[in-house]
């Protein structure tokens, strides 16, 4: 559970740091007003704030449930969460490529006519994005399997936000050690995968919900690698992989890779006519 949050607050954070960078770099080569600056951080500061907002009234409202409406909750928040990584991965496949230039465009039009709110808001609406998502995401991995102490879970948000900050560090060296493509490459399969993962959890507990049928053991890899051993349960958490997958896990598993691959090549068909 712990490799999972430190993930997904190491690509997020990174995200936001990118968005952050621009913004700043730009505005430190194109006005001249320091005050646009302070508009900037205050617009960071606020997405922040957001998205602490977010986290409080999710778990907050999770606290409140009983016990039976918490478990429809969790499995709710866990498809969000998996609806959400499929979104943004195919949003940033499509904009992630003129990220920069949308930004920089919005920023040129706030400072020509001294709009300093819309950098304000600008800001704020990007990092209150990555934010939010952060805190869908690390409530659906917590929903989705045994909770680890708060101590531990705090630890892995800071240890993910510390490793983002070193990543951000070596990818504005201009891809001598790492760069932007491949580290979203990279990143793009991993989340794909914990999005798996995810479905498959959800399902898991709607079948201990009764909603879902129990059905009978298709096959059983175990031999090769058992989910239920240490590094099996690595991969699992990480990817929805099951040694022994019975008829719902394996429809989880076409449902969603056949909605990757048809959003996939209705991208690469857009590409081509434009």
């Amino acid at each position: 559970m712990s490799g999972q949050i430190i993930f997904i607050v190491w690509r997020e954070s990174v995200e936001a740091l990118l968005v952050v960078g621009i913004l700043n770099a730009w505005l430190q080569h194109n006005a001249s007003d320091s005050g646009a600056r302070r508009y900037l951080w205050g617009g960071v500061a606020a997405g922040i704030a957001v998205a602490f907002v977010i986290a409080y009234v999710i778990f907050n409202l999770a606290a409140s449930l009983p016990p039976d409406a918490l478990d429809y909750f969790m499995v709710a928040m866990m498809l969000i969460a998996t609806i959400l990584i499929m979104q943004m991965v195919f949003w940033m496949r499509t904009h992630g490529c003129q990220l920069k230039q949308h930004l920089e465009q919005g920023l040129g039009a706030a400072v020509a006519h001294k709009r300093w709110w819309g950098i304000f808001m600008l800001a704020m609406i990007a990092v209150a994005r990555e934010g939010s998502e952060t805190v869908v995401f690390v409530y659906g991995l917590l929903s989705s399997a045994r909770n680890d102490g708060m101590l531990q879970i705090t630890a892995a948000i800071a240890l993910g936000f510390a490793i983002a900050v070193a990543t951000y560090g070596l990818l504005q060296l201009g891809g001598r050690y790492l760069s932007w493509r491949l580290f979203f490459k990279f990143t793009e399969i991993m989340l794909l995968l914990l999005g798996c993962a995810l479905a498959v959890s959800a399902a898991g507990k709607l079948i201990l919900l009764g909603i879902l049928p129990f059905t009978s053991v298709i096959w059983n890899t175990g031999w090769l690698l058992d989910d239920g051993s240490r590094l099996g349960g690595v991969i699992s958490a990480l990817t929805g992989y099951r040694s022994a997958p019975d008829l719902v896990v394996l429809a989880v598993w076409v449902i969603y890779w056949g909605a990757i691959l048809f959003v996939t090549r209705l991208q690469q068909m857009r590409i081509r006519l434009n």
